[in-house]
């Protein structure tokens, strides 16, 4: 059992890199979610979780112009935007830059603002009941908005259960097994379940079948030969998001729709707890160290 691929997301909702090598530290993959883009108006982090504001975002990708060092700010970022175009996030004019292909003012930051938040989409996937996403009380207790099309959209501080400092959604690392991803074509073999549809900052290979992340909260497993260990906390709920068309991925709900219908886990945490569409687990870096593409992991 190995790690079969890495991948760091420098800026969020922005597509990011494949790694060969990664440092782990208390905060997650060291350089993750460093930068995100801010909506002046609302003051929320920008994300591509609300589709018809922020799709255009996995139109983008990033990539750090030098390698982040731990205890030192982020390095600039290289975006290569839309049209192939590439800008550094220290350009004076990148705000301008990204607010014209976003259609909306928007500043690059790396530094969370005190109670910033993003919003999520609840989307409407027909034969799916929303109470198959995620529990009923939690998606009202959060819903601020709706989309002109009904759907409700949460709002949720960032990095809720994850160190501060860095852009993430809940926690600091997200794990997904290659046995996961193979259920998923097994269950839905016309969609295709690509690991760059899930985020995840590490892609374990696994000889079991199955959702076998689903047994890991309340473990921990080194990764390597240097000492990284990961804690496991709670299983990865799924959105919209994994559904969104990204380079040569075509838009699919089915592929949402599939992980409702067969792995609805009833996750028990005093925040989120409830019965979740899920697929990945989330974790916390219990020893930081370097890791590598084909390292075992155990």
């Amino acid at each position: 059992m190995t790690i079969a691929a890495l991948y760091r997301y420098p800026v969020k909702s922005m597509l990011g890199e494949s790694l060969s090598r990664a440092v782990l530290d208390e905060r997650g993959v060291l350089g993750d979610r460093a930068y995100a883009v801010l909506d002046v108006e609302t003051g929320i982090v920008a994300s591509a979780k609300v589709p018809k504001r922020w799709a255009k975002l996995l139109a983008f990708s990033a990539a750090f112009a030098g390698e982040p060092v731990a205890g030192e700010a982020a390095p600039p970022v290289v975006i290569t935007f839309p049209d192939g175009s590439t800008r550094r996030s220290d350009d004076p004019d990148i705000d301008q830059a990204l607010s014209d292909v976003l259609g909306r003012e928007v500043e690059l930051i790396t530094t969370p603002p005190d109670g910033v938040a993003f919003e999520e989409l609840w989307v409407d996937i027909e034969g799916v009941e929303r109470a198959e996403l995620g529990p009923e009380h939690i998606i009202e207790a959060t819903t601020k908005r709706q989309e002109d099309t009904g759907e409700a959209i949460s709002h949720f501080d960032v990095a809720g259960f994850a160190p501060p400092g860095r852009f993430y959604d809940l926690c600091a690392m997200h794990v997904i097994t290659e046995s996961t991803l193979q259920r998923l074509r097994e269950l839905a073999p016309e969609s295709d379940f690509d690991a760059r549809r899930y985020r995840p900052n590490v892609v374990l290979s696994d000889t079991e079948p199955g959702f076998v992340e689903n047994d890991w909260p309340g473990r921990e497993m080194t990764l390597g030969g240097d000492g990284a260990r990961l804690a496991f906390s709670f299983q990865t709920m799924r959105c919209v998001m994994t559904t969104m068309a990204q380079q040569d991925l075509p838009e699919d709900r089915n592929t949402l729709r599939t992980v409702a219908k067969n792995n609805r886990i009833d996750i028990s945490h005093p925040v989120v707890g409830g019965k979740w569409a899920c697929a990945g687990v989330y974790a916390d870096v219990a020893a930081g160290g370097e890791v590598a593409v084909g390292d075992p992991h155990s």
